[in-house]
This record gives C-alpha cells, structure tokens and sequence, in this order.
C-alpha cells in the first residue's frame, strides 16, 4: 500500500520555498526544520509548530459524530462545543496547548481542494484504532495502516476519507 498520492512529504519544493532568504535584521536564514534564525526563540524540543488549525463541514452533527469516534484512540477529546463548531484536542493538554482545541471543525461549505491533515498517533496500536474507528463511523478507507517507507523508513500511518471527503491519517515516526 503506497498511501494516498497527494501527501504533502517534500511540497514546498517545487515552489523554491527550500532557498534562502534574507531577513532585512537578521540576516540569512533557511525555513527548513530544525533551522531557528539569529533572535527568534524557536520551538522546543517536543513541541507543535501550529497553535491551532480547522476546516470546514457540510453537516456539523455528522462529523462531530465522525471525529469525536475517530480521534479518540488518539487521546483526543471535545474540548470545546459551540452553536457552529467545536474544537478537539489532547484529553490532558500541555501548559501551552489552547484549552479550548487545536483542531476545529465548522459548520460551512468545506473547503475546495480539501486539505491533507495528519494526526500524531503515540503508537502502531493507536494508528490501527484510529482507522478502525474511523472507519465504524462512517469514513472511507484511503489507505489501511501500514509503513509507508517513501515517507521515511519508520513512518506507520493510515488514511481514511472523512464524511466530507477530507483525507485525514494518523501517523506513528517510530513504527
């Protein structure tokens, strides 16, 4: 199983976003991973880059329903309800996680081209629940977990299409 065909593994590329760049204070930096420029404080070890992220759905109740199921195995918990939205994130968040979610879905026209989102699974066991779980909940296999070696040799995932046809995985780097 080779895995969807538009994950995002090496994009940036193709758009020269990998050359450098010249800050007008700071001088020459490069946006690839494990690169902080002169003065900024950067991301600790073990931290996320992005605070919070989301997309939009045709039928709030349907994927709530969806997520709520899939995310699970995950550690992943309603954070937070709203008329129009609701937000998930980590059962036990970390000091510097929104307490209100960093994964929101919204009652909206879902977006066109529907973006690629992979969650971080703890383990193998967690990445086959998500799917398995996922999958009872009314989400389209996209791709049974596996490793997926082109990504790179440890990476076990799996995909599965959500209600609104958004290719969601999980994702375990030391499979």
């Amino acid at each position: 199983d080779q895995g969807p065909a538009n994950h995002p593994q090496g994009a940036g590329r193709e758009h020269g976003l990998l050359r450098p760049h010249q800050h007008p204070e700071r001088g020459p930096f490069h946006p690839r991973a494990g690169h902080v420029s002169r003065g900024a404080a950067g991301l600790k070890r073990g931290r996320c880059m992005i605070d919070h992220t989301g997309i939009h759905v045709s039928d709030l109740a349907r994927s709530r329903r969806f997520y709520t199921r899939a995310l699970a195995p995950l550690g992943v918990v309603e954070r937070s309800v709203r008329d129009d939205a609701v937000g998930y994130g980590a059962a036990e968040p970390a000091p510097l996680d929104d307490p209100a979610g960093t994964f929101w879905i919204s009652a909206a026209t879902p977006h066109a081209p529907r973006p690629h989102i992979a969650f971080r699974a703890a383990s193998r066991a967690q990445v086959d629940a998500f799917h398995r779980e996922a999958l009872r909940a009314g989400g389209a296999d996209n791709g049974a977990p596996g490793l997926r070696p082109q990504y790179h040799a440890r990476y076990y995932a799996a995909f599965v299409l959500d209600p609104d046809g958004y290719n969601i995985e999980a994702v375990f780097h030391q499979g």
